[in-house]
């Protein structure tokens, strides 16, 4: 039988207690990982129980929730959960193409370059840096959050300072040290970026918070998707009662009935688009023997649109009489609603005086569509141009400098159409406009018919033209024809 060398006996008896001490040390610290593991994974657990409940009770006994009080909620939890000195969650804005902040909590130094001049420390630096953070939006693939709303990855970076890519503040107390960046994503898209700045310890984010704040934006992700769509849809809802009261105010303002004459045959017709636009037509009394027609279209729509167009006939109703000049009644018209649209309102008008007895016609156009004119017995249609430009554009002297007045001695049997360019920028399905030419080869086509008959005939021919194809805005004509 083989007998170990006394040595080896020796080497072995004294190996082995180091070898199982080594292995118990082994097996305490395996034992100390899986325990620290666990009591991450137990807190994030709790954290994300506790969050369901937090933000469960947003929900509760509430018919809708309210999006900013949700981010809030949803924002406190996770800084005091994560220990952070301050967070911000930017919610993503598709049709603009960036993130917008909706919830800030702290003294958040902007994680962007930020003027220095624009700091107003003195008045307190909570609101100065909240109003500066909600004033600047982030373009998609911008800086760190508008990287991670990209490419949908979280981002620890737990040394700021040496990190080129977060701008600092020279401000000791606004310095970022270390911070966290979370996308908050629903099935494939990113829907909001969750960022946390600097712990309350003064120490730096580690990977098990990058793991809570993750776990936390997970949760959070769901709740906030269903509010931006209850969210989206009130501002449908709201957008739909809107363009209801700006119908009820059109509707208000065009005449219920036409005026009777005895030698002239008035015809009119408004066909409002499911956007409601500022389309507008009148008779206005200007004296016993003159008579006031206009047509104009406001560039704004919904609302303001319709309220414009409330003004814009106030203010033609109370200057028209004994003004028989159509140029200086838009003039008047100019110099009191310039100053009153906003830059991107304006509105175009095209302002006719009729002479009852003799049939003169003086008409001036701001920057709308010439009268299209035929002659009894002519086969062929005018339409008379004449210099002007839009009500609102420019100031007064230049308006008045540019408007023009025109006038034309109409006799029996002859037509005189007007329009809105809503009606020869109706689109069909395939996107073609029915055009010009086409509204005054309807005009020329049915001239012999009443002014009556002939705007319900063009009427009818342009709807069969778009058939079931949305139209963005309002058809509007009027028609007079000399009996």
């Amino acid at each position: 039988m083989y007998e170990f060398p006394l040595w080896l006996t020796i080497v072995l008896d004294l190996l082995f207690p180091v070898v199982l001490v080594l292995y118990l040390f082994l097996l305490y610290r395996n034992y100390n990982r899986l325990k620290t593991e666990r009591d991450i994974l137990l807190q994030e657990k709790e954290a994300a129980i506790g969050f369901v409940h937090n933000v469960g009770e947003v929900f509760a006994d509430a018919e809708t929730v309210e999006m900013d009080n949700l981010l809030t909620r949803v924002l406190h939890y996770a800084v005091r959960t994560c220990k952070a000195s301050s967070g911000a969650i930017h919610i993503v804005n598709r049709k603009a193409g960036r993130l917008e902040a909706r919830a800030i909590s702290g003294v958040f130094p902007p994680p962007f370059e930020t003027r220095a001049e624009d700091l107003d420390l003195e008045h307190g630096a909570t609101g100065t840096l909240e109003r500066i953070v909600r004033d600047q939006p982030i373009p998609f693939g911008k800086g760190l959050i508008g990287e991670a709303s990209v490419l949908g990855n979280s981002v620890l970076i737990e040394d700021a300072e040496m990190d080129l890519r977060v701008p600092q503040l020279s401000v000791d107390f606004l310095k970022i040290r270390t911070i966290l960046v979370v996308p908050m994503r629903f099935g494939n898209h990113t829907i909001g970026v969750m960022t946390l700045i600097n712990r309350t310890n003064g120490g730096r984010f580690a990977r098990s918070d990058l793991n809570l704040a993750q776990a936390l934006a997970a949760q959070a992700s769901v709740p906030i998707h269903y509010a931006g769509l209850q969210e989206a849809l009130e501002d449908r809802r709201q957008f739909d009662r809107d363009m209801q009261i700006a119908q009820q105010i059109q509707n208000s303002l065009l005449p219920q009935q036409l005026p009777t004459l005895a030698t002239v045959e008035l015809a009119a017709f408004n066909h409002p688009a499911l956007e409601i636009g500022g389309d507008y037509y009148d008779f206005v009394e200007i004296d016993e023997k003159h008579i006031g027609l206009a047509i104009a279209d406001v560039s704004g729509k919904g609302v303001g649109g319709a309220l414009m167009m409330a003004v814009c006939r106030s203010v033609l109703r109370v200057n028209a009489p004994n003004v028989i000049d159509p140029s200086t009644m838009l003039c008047s018209l100019n110099a009191t609603l310039s100053s009153n649209l906003a830059d991107d309102m304006f509105i175009s008008m095209l302002y006719m005086v009729l002479n009852l007895d003799t049939h003169q016609l003086s008409f001036a156009r701001a920057g709308h569509e010439a009268p299209i004119i035929v002659r009894n017995g002519a086969t062929k249609a005018e339409q008379p141009e004449s210099a002007g430009m839009a009500i609102g554009l420019v100031g007064n002297n230049i308006f008045s400098a540019a408007i023009e007045t025109r006038n034309i001695t109409l006799h029996p049997g002859d037509l005189v159409v007007t329009y809105t360019d809503g009606i020869t920028e109706a689109m069909d399905a395939n996107g073609e406009e029915w055009g010009t030419a086409n509204l005054i080869e309807a005009v020329e086509r049915m001239a012999k018919k009443s002014a009556t008959g002939l705007l319900r005939n063009i009427r009818k021919d342009v709807l069969t033209f778009v058939g079931n194809n949305r139209q963005s805005d309002d058809m509007t004509m009027l028609a007079f024809k000399i009996k």
